[in-house]
């Protein structure tokens, strides 16, 4: 190994070393910064190849993992021309580096096949990397997987991913990693309650605090694969790709297929410190909506109106809104023609005359004159059997071989690869937009792709990129319009969609204590401000429990806050706590939008801290989650992450939406105020107070 062989990034702690000397690239670190001889200790501990017991040599694997390098593990790329070339070997053939990039290029001549990597270093130590295949010979090429590989130390011994289902997304799995593969893979065509926004692996017993962490991500709201393999040589790697479906991916003589962007982070802070170099890249891109841009309190009328659109009723929404200090109002489904539930409609999206005889117009003067913005419902991607645009166009859903697939929630997927779908769907949202005063779109994507076929070819690729133009194209037409991704909840929350919406709708449950869960690990990769959090029904819809507003109101404090409940029912005293929680809200959410979130507890533990420490570290505000009961008579301390160890603070307990009701006869004296210094607050923590099950309260720090 030469300094000439040596390709290395730094930025934000974090190092990428990359050797060539073997004749491919191979990482040889990705992890801390070690200081100004970083370089220097990674060539003399790389200098000597590792030769097992039986005189095998254990050669570099190299960024593409070539089976004719001697690889026996999962190659990154998966490829052949009907049954030939299906082995390759990639040398390479240039390398690039600037301060913040490296690009490598590599080519197998005798199969015709070129591929190309480039890491780029982002501000905060995030890498993102790119990924292109090229087919250089003759004959069409299959890609069947192009898939970007990460090395771990052999410090890395646990992983973490998660799963879910609709109403109860981000469950959190933890586990060992053993010899062999393990991959989550998403065949929904759609990102899925079930996904994992990131994978990540560990050391020993990381906490939100403590421990090295990698993640990856892939920036990708289609068919995906998060994997982990180790070998029988104990060598670990962490990967991503895009899934592809059978002949998804055949590319002609001189066409290249350009993976989804892959987004790794590292950090020796624990969960929460590789949590917020991803918020900080995301927080970094021009278009971001946060601390600059105050996220409006929002109330979208789902669950206090359903399909009953009637101009009384969402009037007096409006006025009970505007009474509490609602700054956006949102309509859900059900404007549009033919829509009076979820039978019809879908496809149609121009205004229901015989609900809305004056239009739309009406009810939006009065919510601008009530001094709120104005958001509408959408879900562009699906069509009904029983409307207009079925009835001209029953080949444009998706389906394989002439087969209509099953419905779900009464409808079929539109296929946006046909030009004429995509241009009908572009038109009619155009055209209600720019008839109307709408600055928000809540865009809702209710079913798994079934037979997602296009001309009797897999089409989620192609699917998913429109999706993707048709979101760009639409803010381009009308800037001042926001999209939220919704999909039945929480099911295309990614990294890929994080680029072209402004902010994802966690869960279609709006229960405090699951949503406290969901929320809390969405924040794994997705910032606060990106996340709606609303103030549900006293009694939820989606599990029929029922909790105080207070405890409602302190869960939903921590993201970009809202409302989906049935104000108009609220008692005056109801009304008095929610206008107090929105003004806090509102005097706190620069703070809430732009600071690290640290987190303490494990994700089963009966109590969860979560909080949002400024940046300066001269302010924070932290929830104290009593989930359910303890096991002991007094609970554990409340250590609060994050603040300045050598400074001072004045900490107090805040009731934005009134008391948490106590289950002791009294409560701790720092409630009314005190002043410690922030390394006692993180080290012995405060006394905490003795709540019932399902209660929390939200304490404030500022330093003196």
């Amino acid at each position: 190994m030469t300094a000439q062989n040596l390709h290395h990034l730094s930025a934000a702690g974090v190092t990428l070393a990359i050797d060539t000397s073997s004749g491919t690239p191979h990482i040889i670190h990705w992890g801390d910064d070690w200081g100004r001889h970083s370089l220097d200790d990674l060539a003399v501990l790389h200098a000597e190849t590792a030769v097992a017991p039986n005189g095998d040599v254990s050669a570099p694997t190299g960024l593409w993992r070539e089976n004719a390098r001697g690889f026996y593990g999962r190659p990154a790329v998966s490829a052949h021309r009907a049954g030939a070339d299906w082995t390759q070997r990639f040398d390479l053939t240039s390398a690039s580096a600037s301060d913040t990039a490296l690009s490598f290029e590599a080519e197998d001549a005798a199969a015709g096949i070129r591929v190309s990597r480039s890491f780029t270093i982002t501000a905060s130590g995030v890498l993102l990397i790119d990924s292109t295949i090229t087919n250089v010979g003759a004959a069409g090429l299959q890609v069947d997987e192009f898939a970007i590989w990460m090395p771990l130390p052999d410090a890395a011994t646990e992983s973490i991913d998660f799963s879910g289902r609709w109403v109860n997304e981000r469950q959190m799995f933890r586990r060992e990693i053993q010899p062999g593969l393990w991959s989550r893979e998403i065949r929904e065509g759609r990102t899925s309650h079930d996904s994992t926004i990131m994978e990540f692996a560990t050391t020993p017993g990381a906490t939100f605090q403590n421990g090295s962490v990698w993640g990856l991500g892939l920036m990708w709201s289609g068919n995906s694969r998060h994997m982990i393999e180790r070998t029988a040589t104990g060598q670990t790697e962490m990967g991503a790709a895009e899934l592809l479906l059978a002949g998804e991916m055949i590319l002609d003589a001189g066409a290249s297929y350009q993976a989804p962007t892959v987004v790794a982070a590292f950090a020796s802070d624990g969960f929460d410190g590789v949590s917020h170099r991803v918020h900080e890249w995301l927080r970094a891109r021009p278009a971001h909506k946060g601390a600059a841009t105050p996220r409006p309190l929002t109330l979208n009328v789902w669950e206090a109106v359903y399909f009953d659109h009637s101009f009384d009723k969402l009037s007096a929404l409006v006025d009970a809104a505007a009474e509490v200090g609602v700054e956006r109002f949102v309509l859900d489904d059900g404007w549009f023609a033919g829509r009076r539930d979820d039978n019809a409609g879908l496809g149609d999206w121009v205004i229901d005359s015989a609900v809305w005889p004056e239009g739309l117009t009406p009810l939006i003067d009065r919510v601008t004159a009530a001094g709120m913005q104005f958001g509408l419902w959408f879900e562009g991607e699906m069509v009904n059997a029983d409307s207009d645009l079925y009835r001209a166009h029953p080949e444009w859903i998706f389906g394989a071989d002439g087969r209509i697939p099953a419905e779900v929630r009464n409808q079929q997927v539109l296929d946006l690869t046909h030009p004429g779908a995509y241009a009908h769907v572009l038109g009619q949202v155009d055209a209600v937009l720019s008839a109307n005063a709408i600055s928000y779109i809540k865009w809702d994507h209710n079913r798994p792709l079934v037979e997602p076929s296009h001309l009797g070819h897999a089409a989620v690729h192609e699917q998913t990129l429109a999706i993707y133009r048709l979101f760009d194209e639409i803010k381009q037409r009308h800037p001042h319009v926001e999209i939220e991704s919704c999909a039945s909840g929480g099911a295309r929350i990614d990294l890929g969609m994080a680029q072209h919406a402004d902010r994802f709708w966690a869960s279609d449950c709006n229960d405090a204590l699951e949503r406290e869960r969901i929320q809390r690990n969405t924040m794994f990769a997705i910032p606060p401000e990106m996340l709606g959090t609303h103030i549900g029904p006293t009694r939820s819809h989606t599990t029929g429990r029922v909790h105080t507003l207070q405890f409602r109101a302190a869960i939903a404090l921590f993201g970009h806050a809202g409302i989906e409940w049935d104000i108009t029912e609220c008692t005056p005293e109801e009304r008095a706590q929610l206008a107090s929680w929105a003004q806090y809200y509102k005097d706190n959410r620069a703070l809430l939008h732009s600071g690290r979130v640290v987190r303490q507890g494990d994700d089963d533990a009966p109590v969860h801290v979560m909080g949002v420490v400024a940046s300066s570290q001269d302010a924070a505000i932290y929830s104290y989650v009593q989930l359910r009961g303890i096991g002991s008579s007094i609970p554990a301390r409340i250590r609060l992450s994050g603040l300045d160890p050598d400074a001072r603070y004045s900490v107090r307990l805040v009731e934005p939406a009134g008391a948490a009701p106590p289950s002791a006869r009294s409560i701790p004296q720092w409630c009314a105020g005190a002043e410690v210094s922030g390394r006692a607050l993180a080290e012995m923590g405060l006394l905490a107070p003795i709540l019932f099950p399902e209660s929390a309260v939200i304490i404030e720090t500022r330093r003196l």
